[in-house]
């Protein structure tokens, strides 16, 4: 008899597949099926963006937060809501939806706190969707929330090809700024230009200035250069630096323009700001998705069995967009 028992719950535990990372390789692998706590939700994942935090993840340099899984990647997600944990109440089973999350994204199951899920746009397919949170969140925020751009300000975007890149230079736009992007790849900037920019080399982006806002994506290298191409009250914007973390910063020249060079991160954050983050979003960047004034360029989209190949087309660069995990 405790025999049969055992048996009978070891045959009631279910197992999703995720991506899994063990001594910094990539796997696909079984993982125990997550259970959604008080104000939780189960999402049945149908796409997961990639992004920089996930390289810097697999290499042991960017950790997960506590509240999240610390070996399934993945820091947006878009899917189907399966089931409600105590108290979650904003949205029914069967309603899509789409978030940030802290990690474990890229998986066939999330939990998701209910508070930072967004409702998935008709315009959206499920590529799209799983490419949007990360995206359109970290833009805004810092453009808007930490930059304060303005209609008819000058803004700078580097590495504009990328996902928060080319999601920069549709907000900058629909806000009313004169958007330059700089992009490295000649093959790119065409698509890019269409998003509303005018596309330029990075070298030498200091002679098209001056600017109002600069979204630094690329890292320390463009610091000197961003302060002298800064107009009087000009705000540097540092949401990425793939290409170097330290650099010499004209204490000087920042004084005489009184400029001001802030960062900032999502990942690490607070439910509370996390949570107002997805608001603003919902407020001001969803109504531009559903009346067709945004899109999610989208380069290329991969099955969960195919991780690694999709970590190395999002490591080569030169393509616009995101690349996208299906589970």
């Amino acid at each position: 008899m405790e025999n049969r028992h055992s048996l009978r719950v070891i045959c009631q535990t279910r197992r999703m597949r995720a991506v899994t990372i063990r001594d910094r390789a990539l796997t696909v692998a079984e993982q125990p099926d997550p259970a959604p706590g008080a104000g939780e939700v189960l999402v049945r994942v149908r796409a997961a963006g990639l992004n920089g935090a996930d390289m810097m993840q697999r290499r042991g340099l960017y950790p997960a937060p506590p509240d999240a899984p610390q070996d399934i990647p993945g820091l947006e997600l878009a899917g189907e809501v399966v089931a409600l944990g105590p108290g979650a109440t904003r949205f029914a089973p069967g309603a899509r939806v789409m978030a940030v999350v802290g990690g474990g994204a890229q998986a066939e199951l999330a939990v998701v706190h209910e508070r930072l899920l967004m409702a998935v746009p008709e315009a959206l397919d499920w590529p799209a969707a799983g490419g949007f949170p990360e995206a359109f969140t970290v833009a805004y925020d810092a453009l808007v929330t930490q930059a304060g751009l303005a209609s008819g300000e000058r803004l700078l975007v580097h590495g504009a090809a990328g996902g928060v890149g080319s999601a920069a230079v549709q907000l900058g736009r629909a806000l009313g700024a004169r958007v330059t992007a700089t992009v490295r790849n000649p093959g790119a900037r065409d698509a890019v230009a269409a998003l509303g920019a005018t596309v330029i080399s990075p070298e030498g982006f200091g002679e098209h200035g001056p600017f109002d806002v600069v979204l630094e994506l690329i890292g320390a290298p463009n610091l000197a250069e961003n302060v002298n191409a800064l107009a009087t009250g000009g705000r540097i914007a540092v949401i990425g630096i793939g290409a170097g973390a330290k650099g010499d910063l004209h204490l000087g020249a920042l004084m005489m323009k009184r400029a001001r060079v802030m960062g900032s991160t999502l990942r690490a954050r607070p439910l509370e700001e996390k949570a107002i983050a997805a608001r603003a979003v919902e407020r001001h960047v969803l109504p531009l998705v559903e009346a067709g004034a945004l899109t999610v360029p989208v380069a290329a989209t991969f099955p969960l069995a195919d991780v690694e190949a999709a970590y190395g087309s999002f490591e080569a660069g030169g393509k616009l967009g995101k690349i996208v995990l299906l589970p």
